[in-house]
C-alpha cells in the first residue's frame, strides 16, 4: 500500500502548481493567512477528487442522482483514498431535524420505548414525530402551530381596493392583489370589517370563479384563489429556507408562531406520549441535558432493553465527549453555530468501524473553548490510530500541536499566495522563519494598561435559555470580551444586550447572502457609483458597465466561464473565449477610464483602487470610504470582483464587519470575529477593534481566542460550565485581574498561556 498521497502541478483557483507528498494514516494540518491556498489544496483540490473518482465507481443511473464535481486543475493526484469531509458549512435541515435524528440517537430511543415502555404504543415508528403514526396530529410533528397573523394582515377599516390587505405581495395593484380587487363576487369597495360570514369565506378560501388581472404583457383571465388558499400555499407548505432572507423576513411578520396548544411542543400524539421509560416520556428524555440523560440510560438492567439503553449511551458520550453534553436532543440543527454543527457530524463518523479513510476537516476547533480543544484533539487522534488519513485546516497552536505533519501555505494571501513554505513537524514549523512559525514563538502577555469606561449599558434581571436572572454592566467606551465555555450563555447575554439597545451594531457568524454573480464590490455597494462614474466619463448608459446587464458578454451572460453539463459525466467549466473570463462585450472594455476598463477595475484590490479614484469625481460614502473599510479588515488581496461564492469563512466574515464599519458612537457586538483567523490576522483584528474603541465606539465581542481576551479592556466571564451548569457570571474585571481567578476555565486557559 502507497505511504503517501501524491499531488503534482495543482493549480487551484491561487495555488501555484503545487507538488507535495501527504503521509497516509497520519493527522496531517494545513496553516496559513487566510486566502493563503489551505481549502483551495485540501477541499477544492483533495477532497473534491477522491469524490469524484469514488461517484465515477457507480453505474451511469446512479451517477445521475450524485451531486457532481469538476475536475480540479491539476496534472495529477495519485494514492488517493475514499474522502469524507466534515466542514463548517450549517448543518440547516427543516424544523423536524433535531440534534437527535442527526446522530441517531432519537431512532435508538425510539426502539427502546416501543421495547420496553409501558404501555406500549406498538413499534418504533409509533414514536416518531416524521411518521404519521407518532406524530401530534394538530401540528403535523413540528412541536409548534405558525398560522396568518390576520390581524396584521387583513385591515377591518378598509376595502380591498383601500388597501384593506396589508400584506405587501397580495397588496392592491400588485399581480396577486388583482385577483381580489378585481373580482365581481365581492363589493371591492366595502370595508372587510363589513363581509359577512359568507363573503370572508369567499375572500379567504374561495374557489371556482375566475377573475382577469393583468401585467406588461396584457391581460388574463386566472381561476381565483382565497388569501388564506393563496399564502398557505405559496409561505407555509413550503420550505421557507428555499426563499430569500428578505422575503423570509417578511412572510415572519405577518405570522404567528406559538408551541403547539396539544402536545405542547413535544411533537408526538397522545398514545406515544403515555409510554413511560424510568418515569419518563420520549419528549422527556429529548428534553434533557444530553449529561442528564446518560445517567438515567445507565440505570437500566433489564436484559431486553439493556443493549438497546447502551447503544444509546454510547452516542451520548460520544457528544459528551466532544464538548456538547450542555445540548438536548430535541435542539433543532438550524439553531446550531458553525462549530457545534461541524462537532456533530464528527460524532457520527466517531462511531464508524471504518478504516482507511481520508477525514478532511475544515477548522474544527471553531466555536471551542481552550478546554474542549484537547478534547477534539483527542477524538482526531483516535480517528488517525483507527488507520485513517486526517487531514486538518486548522489556525489553533493547540491542534498544530498535535500534527504529525504540517504544510504551511503562503507566503501571503491571494495572489501573494499559493505556495508550499514549509513541510515537516509542528517543533521544525515552530522554529521556522514562516509567518505562522514566527507568530507561534509570539510570547502572549496581558494588556497593561486597560481604557477607562465612559459610562455603562446594563442588561437586567436576564433569565433565557439558561442564563439565571443575570445582571451585569457592559463598560461604554472600552473593548470587553464576553468568554465562557460552549454552551455558558456567551451569546444569549449579548443577544439580550442588543435587545435592550437596538441600535447596536451585530456581526454575528450567520452568513452573507451570495451568487455566483455577488462580488466584494456589489456587496459594498460600491457599484453603483462606479458604474456612473464610467457612464458620466464616455457618454454612454450605466447598464453597459454591469455584467448582470446589457454589457454583459453574450457567449456567458457575464459569468466569465461556460459550465457545460455532461449528463452523467463531470460539468466541464471553462473560461468564456468570447471574453476570455472578463465578463464585458467587447465594445465596453474598449470603453475606459484614465486607460483602465470596468473589468480593469473589479481585477484591482482595495488599496489601488483608493489609489485609482483617489482625486477623481466619485462619492466618498458610496466609493472611498467602503474600499478603506476592505482595506482596513485585511482584505488587500482581495479583487473587488472576486465572486463571494469563492471567498474562505474567514474573508467572508471580514467583508461582512467591513460594511459595518465607520460609524462613531455606536455599539458594535462580534460574534466570536476571530472564526478562520490566523494567529496573524487576529493582530489586525485587535488593531482594527482598538481603532474602532479610539474612536468613541463600544466594542462587545463574544470570544474564545485568548489573545482577544488578554488584549480586552474589560472581561466578562459567564460559566462555570455550560448548559444546565452555565448561565452565571462569575467574574467582571481587567484581564490582568482575571489571573487570579479561581473555578473558571478561561482563567486556568489564560494563566497557561500568559508570561
Amino acid at each position: 500500500m502507497p505511504d503517501f498521497i501524491t499531488l503534482t502541478g495543482a493549480r487551484e483557483n491561487n495555488l501555484k502548481n503545487v507538488d507535495l507528498r501527504i503521509p497516509k494514516g497520519r493527522l496531517t494540518v494545513f496553516t496559513g493567512v487566510s486566502g493563503s491556498g489551505k481549502s483551495s489544496l485540501v477541499f477544492d483540490t483533495i477532497a473534491v477528487e477522491s469524490q469524484r473518482q469514488l461517484n465515477e465507481t457507480y453505474p451511469s443511473f446512479v451517477r445521475n442522482r450524485l451531486p457532481r464535481f469538476e475536475r480540479p486543475h491539476i496534472e495529477s493526484l495519485t494514492d488517493l483514498s475514499p474522502a469524507v469531509v466534515v466542514d463548517q458549512r450549517p448543518v440547516g435541515g427543516h424544523a423536524r431535524s433535531t440534534v437527535g435524528t442527526m446522530t441517531d440517537i432519537q431512532a435508538v430511543l425510539r426502539v427502546l420505548f416501543s421495547r420496553y415502555g409501558t404501555p406500549s404504543a406498538g413499534p418504533a415508528t409509533a414514536y416518531s414525530f416524521n411518521d404519521p403514526s407518532g406524530m401530534c396530529p394538530e401540528c403535523d410533528g413540528l412541536g409548534r402551530t405558525v398560522r396568518p397573523d390576520w390581524d396584521r394582515i387583513l385591515d377591518p377599516a378598509r376595502s380591498l381596493a383601500g388597501g384593506a390587505v396589508r400584506f405587501p405581495p397580495f397588496a392592491a395593484g400588485t399581480w396577486h392583489g388583482q385577483t381580489y380587487t378585481n373580482t365581481t363576487r365581492l363589493d371591492v369597495h366595502k370595508p372587510v370589517g363589513a363581509f359577512t360570514a359568507e363573503e370572508r369565506a369567499f375572500l379567504l378560501r374561495g374557489r371556482g370563479a375566475r377573475v382577469r388581472v393583468g401585467n406588461t404583457g396584457g391581460s388574463r383571465d386566472i381561476d381565483y384563489e382565497g388569501l388564506a388558499d393563496r399564502f398557505e400555499r405559496l409561505y407555509l407548505k413550503r420550505d421557507l429556507s428555499a426563499l430569500s432572507r428578505r422575503t423570509r423576513d417578511l412572510v415572519r411578520e405577518f405570522l404567528t408562531d406559538d408551541v403547539c396548544p396539544v402536545c405542547r411542543g413535544a411533537r408526538l400524539n397522545a398514545a406515544a406520549l403515555a409510554t413511560r421509560v424510568c418515569g419518563l416520556s420520549l419528549a422527556d428524555c429529548a428534553r434533557m441535558q444530553v449529561t442528564d440523560l446518560i445517567a438515567v440510560l445507565r440505570r437500566i438492567d433489564d436484559p431486553v432493553a439493556a443493549p438497546v439503553a447502551r447503544a444509546a449511551v454510547d452516542g451520548l458520550e460520544r457528544i459528551e465527549a466532544i464538548g456538547l453534553g450542555y445540548l438536548s436532543l430535541d435542539r433543532e440543527t438550524a439553531t446550531l453555530s458553525g462549530g457545534e454543527g461541524q462537532r456533530l457530524k464528527t460524532v457520527r463518523h466517531l462511531g464508524s468501524s471504518l478504516s482507511g479513510l481520508t477525514y478532511v476537516f475544515d477548522e474544527p476547533s471553531a466555536g471551542l473553548h481552550p478546554r474542549d480543544v484537547g478534547r477534539l484533539g483527542e477524538l482526531l487522534l483516535r480517528l488517525r490510530d483507527r488507520g485513517n488519513t486526517v487531514l486538518v485546516v486548522e489556525h489553533d497552536p493547540d491542534l498544530i500541536a498535535l500534527a504529525d505533519h504540517v504544510v504551511d501555505m503562503g507566503p501571503g494571501a491571494g495572489a501573494g499566495g499559493g505556495h508550499v513554505v514549509f513541510e515537516g513537524t509542528p517543533g521544525a514549523l515552530a522554529a521556522s522563519g514562516t509567518l505562522t512559525g514566527r507568530c507561534l514563538r509570539r510570547r502572549a502577555t496581558v494588556k497593561r494598561r486597560v481604557r477607562r469606561a465612559t459610562g455603562g449599558l446594563w442588561v437586567k434581571g436576564a433569565s433565557l435559555h439558561n442564563l439565571r436572572e443575570v445582571t451585569v454592566e457592559f463598560p461604554t467606551g472600552v473593548l470587553t470580551a464576553v468568554t465562557g465555555v460552549a454552551g455558558s450563555g456567551k451569546s444569549t447575554l449579548t443577544g439580550e444586550l442588543t435587545a435592550a439597545h437596538p441600535d447596536a451594531v451585530i456581526v454575528d457568524q450567520s452568513a452573507i447572502a451570495v451568487s455566483g454573480r455577488s462580488t466584494p464590490a456589489t456587496h459594498l455597494g460600491v457599484m453603483d457609483a462606479v458604474r456612473r462614474l464610467f457612464a458620466r466619463s464616455t457618454g454612454t448608459s450605466p447598464a453597459l458597465f454591469s455584467f448582470n446587464s446589457a454589457g454583459a458578454c453574450g457567449g456567458c451572460e457575464g459569468r466569465g466561464v461556460i459550465v457545460t453539463d455532461l449528463a452523467f459525466m463531470d460539468p466541464v467549466t471553462t473560461v468564456c473565449p468570447d471574453c476570455a473570463g472578463r465578463r464585458f462585450q467587447d465594445e465596453v472594455l474598449r470603453l475606459t477610464v484614465r486607460g483602465a476598463s470596468i473589468a480593469d477595475v473589479l481585477d484591482m484590490g482595495p488599496e489601488q483602487a483608493l489609489d485609482f479614484f483617489g482625486d477623481l469625481d466619485v462619492p466618498e460614502d458610496a466609493v472611498l470610504r467602503p474600499l478603506r473599510a476592505l482595506r482596513d479588515v485585511g482584505l488587500t488581496h482581495l479583487a473587488l470582483g472576486r465572486p463571494l461564492s469563492t471567498l474562505s469563512g474567514g474573508e467572508r466574515q471580514r467583508i461582512k464587519l467591513a460594511t459595518r464599519l465607520h460609524r462613531t458612537g455606536a455599539v458594535y457586538v462580534l460574534d466570536e470575529p476571530t472564526t478562520g483567523l490566523h494567529l496573524a490576522d487576529v493582530g489586525a483584528l485587535l488593531a482594527l477593534l482598538d481603532r474602532l474603541v479610539d474612536a468613541g465606539n463600544t466594542v462587545v465581542v463574544v470570544e474564545h481566542h485568548l489573545d482577544v481576551v488578554r488584549h480586552a479592556d474589560w472581561v466578562i466571564d459567564l460559566g462555570p460550565g455550560g448548559g444546565r451548569d452555565g448561565g452565571e457570571v462569575i467574574f467582571e474585571g481587567t484581564p490582568r485581574q482575571m489571573l487570579t481567578v479561581q473555578g473558571s476555565a478561561t482563567a486556568e486557559h489564560l494563566r497557561r498561556t500568559t508570561v
